[in-house]
This record gives C-alpha cells, sequence and structure tokens, in this order.
C-alpha cells in the first residue's frame, strides 16, 4: 500500500508538471492552427445551413396550407438546429478545460510510465525516464499517426467506433512491439516485436473513400506538425520528470 501511495503521488506531480508545461505549448504550436482551421469549418457550416434553408423554402412554397403545418421536414431541421453539440464558449471557459485535460492526461500517462517502472524494477533516474518517454511518444503518437494523422477541425473521417478499436489496437501493439524489442534477449523476440508494430498497418485503419476538408490541405499540414512537435515535448518531460520523481520519492538509487 505505500508503494500504491508513492506512485499516485509521483505520477500526480509529474503529470501536473508537464500538463502545466504543454498546456503553454499548445497555445503557441497548435491552437492558432485550429483556430485558422475553425474559420473554414463554420463558413462551411454556414454555407450548407443557406443551401438547406433555400431548398427547405422552395419546398415549402410549393405545398399547400394544410401540409406545411404537418410537415416533419420544417419540424425535424428545427430540431436538428436546437440540439446542436455543445462545446465551451471561446475565452476562459475553452482554455479552462484545455488545461484540466491536458493535467489529466499527464497523470494518467504519467501513472501508466511509474507503473511500468515498479514492473520493471532496477535503478531509474531521468535519462532513463526520458527514453521510455520517448518510447511513449513512439507508441502513443508515432504508431497510430501513421494510419489515423490528426485532423484539423472541418475533416471528414470513418466511423469513429472503428476508429477507436483500430488505435486501441494499434498503441497496445506498438507497447507490445516496443518491448519485445528492447526488453527481449533473442532474435526470436525481435521478429516478434517487428511483426507487432507492422500488424496494425497490414491491417490498415479505418478511412473514407473520398474523404474531405473544408480548411486547406496546407493547414492540415501544418497541424499534423504542430502535434507531432507538442505530443514529443509532451512525452519527453513527462518522461524525464517521472523518472527523477521516482528515483527521488519511490527507489532512491
Amino acid at each position: 500500500m505505500e508503494l500504491f501511495r508513492k506512485l499516485i503521488f509521483v505520477a500526480a506531480l509529474a503529470g501536473l508538471i508537464a500538463g502545466v508545461f504543454v498546456t503553454v505549448v499548445h497555445q503557441f504550436a497548435t491552437v492558432p492552427v485550429i483556430l485558422k482551421a475553425e474559420v473554414y469549418e463554420k463558413a462551411a457550416d454556414e454555407a450548407a445551413a443557406a443551401n438547406t434553408a433555400t431548398a427547405a423554402t422552395t419546398d415549402s412554397s410549393a405545398a399547400t396550407s394544410d401540409s406545411m403545418e404537418n410537415m416533419p421536414g420544417m419540424s425535424h431541421d428545427e430540431h436538428e438546429h436546437g440540439a446542436a453539440e455543445w462545446e465551451p464558449a471561446d475565452g476562459f471557459e475553452r482554455n479552462a478545460f484545455t488545461v484540466l485535460a491536458d493535467l489529466l492526461t499527464g497523470i494518467g500517462f504519467s501513472l501508466l510510465l511509474v507503473s511500468a517502472f515498479a514492473l520493471r524494477g532496477g535503478e531509474m533516474n531521468w535519462r532513463k525516464g526520458l527514453f521510455w518517454g520517448l518510447a511513449g511518444f513512439a507508441a502513443f503518437t508515432l504508431a497510430p499517426g501513421l494510419g489515423l494523422p490528426p485532423e484539423v477541425p472541418g475533416t471528414q473521417a470513418a466511423p469513429l467506433l472503428a476508429r477507436q478499436i483500430w488505435w486501441v489496437f494499434t498503441v497496445a501493439a506498438a507497447c507490445g512491439g516496443l518491448a519485445c524489442l528492447f526488453l527481449g534477449r533473442t532474435a526470436l523476440w525481435c521478429v516478434a516485436g517487428l511483426a507487432l508494430l507492422v500488424i496494425p498497418h497490414i491491417i490498415g485503419a479505418p478511412q473514407l473513400d473520398h474523404a474531405e476538408s473544408a480548411a486547406p490541405e496546407s493547414i492540415a499540414h501544418e497541424f499534423i506538425v504542430a502535434v507531432v512537435i507538442t505530443s514529443l515535448v509532451f512525452w519527453a518531460a513527462l518522461g524525464t520528470l517521472s523518472g527523477y520523481f521516482y528515483q527521488r520519492f519511490v527507489k532512491p538509487a
């Protein structure tokens, strides 16, 4: 029980610091790109809404007065506009939710790292923690990103459940593959590790036949680069902090 409390404390401490750090990075790297993409997304939504309104007006003018009162299409459209998905308001509310998400993400991933440290055993320090953090970046960002790259707002994508299943499968396979490569002691383990890394991409991520994005391609590429760099910084900081605090409070050298 004492070890468990120490692991929670280390994960919370490292995750909070890394979360605050990556929040600052987000404000300069990803948030400006998201705001630019949302301009195109809102313009596309307004154009679609205008086309829908024009079509509804044309249909209603050709209908009789009795059919207008009971036309299901009109009430359905009003229901759809009234039941729009909630989103935080720009400014303080949006930034507050971003900070909260970054902090919880940092604590959660740090808990995974320090748990792996404890299972692995042996001496730990900030340098080893950095390497573990880079492994986390490879497993949670690079591996799934090869099939499902980060998408800006307004991008059409395959069904969410299918993407989530493939993402979880890819991350699990990447974690297992990296463990086999770096912790295995025979050539057979290395072969198994390479196979685990490749299998998800042989299967392929779920994709639409004709995916479209409201934002220009240049903004989509800029967003992918910003997300990858931000994730690299996050995992490097998280691994370093987790390794340092683990050595400091859980298992001193």
